[in-house]
């Protein structure tokens, strides 16, 4: 996980455990008798306090309960949605299905005029050939156990791809060369996607930039992630996807994604990156 999504994700967690921490002060309760009350370990409440465990729903409701104060429940189960909603894992996001994270994407991008991406390793979804998406949705559906709907999946992400035509819509995608190069399925699958991007990069309505390894960096790319307008940023994590809203996480998204831009090379020089990498493909197995 990023610095800036522990950040975000661990101060909402923080201010519940403040507001969990008031409530039990208000009812002159310790924190021993909270646990008591409950059959808790007394350790429970200094970590939901303090930010260290996240509550579940039943804990809010016996937590308000047991202050007296029952009613204010359903607005600290809230705040817990809003918390949950910042950091949700794979394995259950994916119980549904790969399709059903198409489908987030795909809300996403239909609220949003300016989309922007910035990717070190993978293909962007909106910019994958079908069968690119199928080796990466294959790959997760793998490691998370999910359903089997991978056939739906790709199906899905190729049907986000409409949203690049859409009227009053931009999108930018800033790629690091390492996504050119990385061998993340077979050769004739890599090379008609690099042939998709190259031609991508003369559409209209999108910006392709390729940051070349000969070119400074002026900020580390630690991660991918996507920005959605001004309102809010993904970041896709190994076991989680984060959603970062706070005005200064987006903030310094923004601030990062532009110095990026600054540096990736586009039109014809991106192509140019593009297709010295093509060069050096190797041929395919027979």
């Amino acid at each position: 996980m990023s610095t800036e999504a522990v950040s975000s994700f661990q101060k909402a967690r923080e201010e519940l455990g403040s507001r969990l921490r008031e409530l039990r002060r208000d009812a002159r309760l310790t924190g021993r008798q909270l646990a008591e009350s409950h059959g808790w370990h007394p350790t429970k409440i200094s970590k939901i306090e303090g930010g260290k465990q996240t509550p579940s729903d039943a804990d809010l409701e016996a937590w308000a309960a047991a202050c007296g104060a029952p009613e204010r429940a359903p607005e600290l189960i809230a705040a817990l949605r809003s918390l949950e909603g910042r950091y949700v894992q794979y394995r259950r996001m994916f119980r549904s299905g790969a399709s059903a994270r198409q489908r987030t994407f795909a809300e996403f991008e239909a609220e949003s005029l300016i989309v922007r991406n910035f990717e070190t390793c993978f293909v962007p979804g909106l910019l994958q050939t079908p069968e690119y998406a199928r080796f990466r949705l294959a790959e997760g559906i793998s490691a998370h156990a999910a359903p089997d709907d991978l056939d739906e999946a790709v199906a899905a992400r190729m049907q986000r791809q409409q949203v690049l035509y859409a009227t009053g819509k931009r999108f930018h995608f800033v790629l690091a060369e390492s996504v050119l190069r990385f061998r993340l399925c077979p050769v004739e699958v890599m090379t008609a996607q690099l042939e998709r991007l190259a031609v991508a990069s003369t559409m209209r309505t999108i910006r392709v930039g390729v940051i070349p390894f000969d070119v400074p960096y002026p900020a580390a790319p630690i991660h991918g992630f996507w920005i959605f307008d001004d309102r809010h940023v993904s970041v896709e994590t190994v076991t989680a996807a984060l959603t970062l809203t706070e005005e200064t996480d987006v903030r310094a998204y923004l601030d990062t994604f532009a110095r990026l831009a600054d540096a990736a090379r586009y039109g014809a020089e991106a192509r140019a990156v593009i297709t010295r990498v093509l060069a050096e493909l190797p041929d395919p197995e027979p």
